[in-house]
């Protein structure tokens, strides 16, 4: 069964499927809309430094093979074929683009996917629709990434300029062809090049071992209206001439393409480790908008909403405010507000009172004050209240609009603080841990040490601030939200700061120090429990 992603969800290749040799699909359509569909081969700073690795419908395949362009097939608009242990070590990310070759923008497009494929099994898909654009004419739609090991990406990031800013975005620039030149037709890789997992070329012929499955029907587009009588038909569109690619040095603006602006890519290129309880490395350093581990997208995002018509009704303005589709077992709605969608073999605990709305058979229990019952509130100074959600539907959490963070855990630690946790899986394993110190009463710091396989969602009051934990790193005790198994957190006394350095000016100058080595982060967020 395919895992669905949303826009900022990532995960390890490892983790879908054992195999190297990839399909990667792309199915997008619009009434009257054209696309062209593109992989960009980047080196480590995101960039198009070897031009042989744009490939596109004039260019379809790498030097070596290991990335070529298959054209349409089953269903997608376009496909490639993707030979991961075959890509050389200078190439690391893999983005995949469409562009709108004409006029039109990305708010037009009908609901659309970018799929991946191995061993015959769909085993990724991320799914959007025009609804998550406005006026961009370009989108990097998904992105096969190297750190450490390959990874997935749903991006679904615009650009108002199309092709001509994204090329720059990675580099390069749009070339005008020689006036003489014929247009070159789409080169087309021979049948005896087709990989073997390649889909069938008709609907109804068995898929090979490798191939993709069959596509859903898709909805044809609307016919376009009929002229009015005694107008003159409008002439057919000219052949737009395709566009190639030179490296930096020479300068063309396509026909109909718009001036482009300036870009800046969304953060700070990836940090150099991965935490626990990211899935993909969704931690970014401080100056990137990084999302939290497991974020669906960066702090701050969101899909940028186009104005609302006057003459709009109520479901037309409340649109915008539509129930997340499904992702996986936990989906953040919105900024504020996660959705857990339960089976009655995997209860979850959550904060007692922090359900706003469900939807099925599930049934409230609960659970008791304490850390579940391990230590006392009275004693850590982290006690909570937890309910016990169990049957089948939806449950959706919230806990005074704070924002909400779900952190996905493979095998892996988090520490947390109970303050800052919203829900969790009751399959993972939940210890009360203490930081031995003085200045605090009780002598210590205590914390919630989650361990195994499931998800923990934390919530910050306002944009948290990941911080990669230096010689000196130093955490006021009542901001923390989290940290890394591998960090080692001890309580200390600040001798160069005076209390008022501190939110809380009536309490001892206490805060905590964290040492580990490069790799481990804290979390900290802008506000005081």
């Amino acid at each position: 069964m395919a895992r669905e992603f949303q826009r900022g969800h990532k995960a390890k290749i490892s983790d879908l499927t054992a195999g190297t040799d990839l399909y990667v699909g792309v199915q997008i359509s619009g009434p009257g809309l054209t696309f062209d569909i593109s992989c960009f081969g980047l080196d480590a700073d995101e960039r198009l430094s070897d031009d042989r690795y744009f490939i596109f419908f004039n260019q379809p395949k790498s030097p070596e093979d290991s990335i070529q362009l298959l054209g349409a097939q089953s269903g997608d608009t376009e496909s490639f074929r993707v030979t991961l242990d075959q890509i050389p070590s200078q190439i690391q990310k893999l983005s995949f683009t469409a562009t709108i070759d004409g006029d039109g923008q990305m708010s037009q497009i009908a609901p659309g996917y970018l799929r991946i494929v191995a061993g015959g099994e769909e085993v990724a898909r991320y799914s959007f629709d025009g609804s998550e654009f406005s006026t961009e004419r370009a989108v990097m739609v998904g992105d096969l990434y190297l750190k450490d090991v390959w990874r997935f990406a749903a991006v679904g990031q615009g650009f108002d300029g199309g092709l001509d800013a994204l090329l720059k975005n990675f580099g390069g620039e749009v070339a005008e062809e020689e006036p003489e030149a014929a247009p070159q037709q789409p080169a087309v890789p021979a049948q005896s090049q087709a990989p073997a997992f390649a889909p069938p070329p008709q609907a109804a012929a068995p898929a090979p071992s490798f191939g993709a499955p069959p596509a859903l029907a898709q909805a044809p587009p609307a016919p376009a209206a009929p002229p009015a009588a005694g107008a003159t038909p409008p002439a057919p569109a000219a052949p737009t001439s395709p566009q190639t690619f030179t490296p930096p040095g020479q300068t063309f603006t396509p026909p109909g393409a718009p001036p482009a602006g300036q870009y800046a890519p969304p953060g700070a290129p990836a940090g150099q480790f991965t935490p626990p309880g990211a899935v993909a490395g969704q931690f970014a350093p401080p100056g990137a908008p990084g999302a939290f581990p497991g974020q669906a997208q960066p702090f701050g995002g969101g899909t940028q909403l186009a104005p609302v018509p006057p003459e709009a009704n109520v479901r037309v303005v409340l649109t915008k405010y539509a129930e997340a589709p499904v992702g996986d077992r936990w989906t953040e709605q919105n900024t504020n507000l996660v959705r857990a969608t339960l089976t009655k073999d995997a209860p979850i605990l959550a904060k007692q009172g922090s359900m706003v709305a469900y939807q099925g058979d599930i049934d409230f229990a609960h659970k008791g004050s304490g850390l579940l019952g391990k230590l006392t509130g009275a004693l850590t100074g982290q006690g909570m209240s937890l309910m016990r959600c169990t049957g089948n539907g939806e449950v959706f959490l919230a806990d005074e609009a704070s924002r909400v963070f779900v952190i996905r855990l493979q095998g892996e630690q988090i520490y947390t603080s109970a303050q800052g946790v919203l829900a969790f899986d009751e399959s993972l394993e939940t210890e009360v841990r203490r930081i031995e110190g003085a200045g605090l009463p009780g002598g210590g710091f205590f914390s919630m040490l989650f361990s195994g396989t499931g998800a923990v969602v934390v919530k910050t009051r306002g944009v948290p601030v990941v911080l990669p934990v230096g010689a000196a790193t130093y955490v006021d005790g009542n901001a923390v939200i989290a940290w890394s198994a591998g960090a080692q957190a001890v309580t200390t006394t600040s001798l160069r700061l005076r209390r008022s350095g501190y939110a809380r000016q009536t309490t001892e100058a206490v805060n905590l120090q964290f040492r580990g080595a490069p790799g481990n982060f804290v979390v900290v967020q802008p506000f005081e429990v």
